[in-house]
């Protein structure tokens, strides 16, 4: 029986090490990131890996730095015959990378060498893609550039947001790896070097990113709405409060208002004007220090002080 150790830590990762398991493999060792508080509370919590090894009585490694030697030595110690990593949030040292007699094989959300890094699904909507993928690949020291071994193409549909984008990844991810891993055991597939010329990146998200222009195309803000949902959130202010927009449509605006302007608000959305012909139907939102919820729910609040011709977006911070 192939002894594998996994290495990986958020939800994305999960279906793969159950992948793993129900394929018959020995899985000797996981090694997932330290638990970190969570929420408001700062409550103590284990990573999803964590909590999924654990249901199987699997050996749980949480090293702050995996390239510590001690950390370094733990893991090698368990001389797996190949290493299967996924969303692990640290590059593997090369001590590691060369251990295992099959190597290390990663699972990475995107057809490489497109959207290398951290945030490839929130990036893959945030540029308005009509397609991504899953790559099978040998890690290697540099980030997400080792070689190919498959790849698996997915549909990013009109109105799939990160939350609903990462599932269909996840799944797509865990299944190829299930069809790819018996071929690399068995030596019967070559892994194919990337184009480096091709390569592009996907940077962890950050604050700034988040922010609502409405100067922007209503597509772009679209895109970064559903992008960033079900996190970060983008977010728009007013009167000095900041609201959350979790959800949106595109609709046709038949007048012409400054970017930002609140041009309706309706029971099934308040629609705002963008830098183009295409608004912004907000049918999602929180304001600030309470819960998500829908437009008309919000509206059974007095609106918040909302009006057709007040605007969004022109406070600082």
């Amino acid at each position: 029986m192939t002894k594998v150790v996994f290495i990986g830590t958020p939800d994305f990762a999960v279906p793969v090490l159950q992948t793993l398991i129900r394929d018959g493999y020995e899985v000797i060792g996981v090694v997932t990131q330290p638990d970190r508080p969570v929420g408001r509370k700062q409550i103590l919590t284990p990573p999803p890996v964590k909590r999924e090894a654990e249901k199987h009585g699997i050996p749980v490694f949480q090293p702050e730095k995996l390239r510590q030697p001690e950390s370094l030595a733990r893991i090698l110690a368990l001389k797996p015959d190949v290493v299967v990593t996924c969303a692990y949030g640290q590059i593997l040292p090369k001590a590691l990378l060369d251990a295992p007699p099959f190597g290390c094989i990663n699972v990475h959300a995107s057809l490489l060498p497109e959207l290398r890094g951290g945030a490839p699904i929130h990036t893959a909507i945030l540029q308005g893609k009509k397609k991504t993928g899953v790559t099978i690949m040998y890690m290697a020291e540099k980030l997400d550039a080792g070689d190919i071994f498959s790849q698996r193409e997915v549909e990013i549909e009109e109105t799939d947001d990160a939350g609903t984008l990462h599932d269909k990844l996840s799944k797509a991810g865990a299944m190829l790896l299930s069809e790819t891993l018996p071929k690399i055991l068995a030596k019967e597939i070559v892994p194919v070097p990337q184009d480096e010329q091709k390569a592009t990146f996907a940077h962890n998200i950050t604050r700034s990113q988040e922010k609502i222009d409405w100067k922007k195309p209503g597509e772009s803000i679209y895109n970064q709405i559903r992008g960033l949902c079900p996190w970060p959130g983008a977010y728009t202010v007013h009167g000095g409060k900041t609201f959350k927009i979790w959800k949106s449509e595109k609709v046709p605006l038949s007048v012409h208002a400054e970017p930002g302007t609140i041009v309706t608000i309706k029971k099934d959305g308040i629609v705002v004007a963008t830098g183009s012909t295409t608004g912004i139907k907000i049918t999602e939102l929180q304001p600030a220090g309470k819960k998500r919820m829908a437009v008309a729910e919000f509206l059974n609040g007095s609106a918040g002080g909302l009006a057709p011709g007040m605007k969004f977006g022109d406070e600082d911070e």
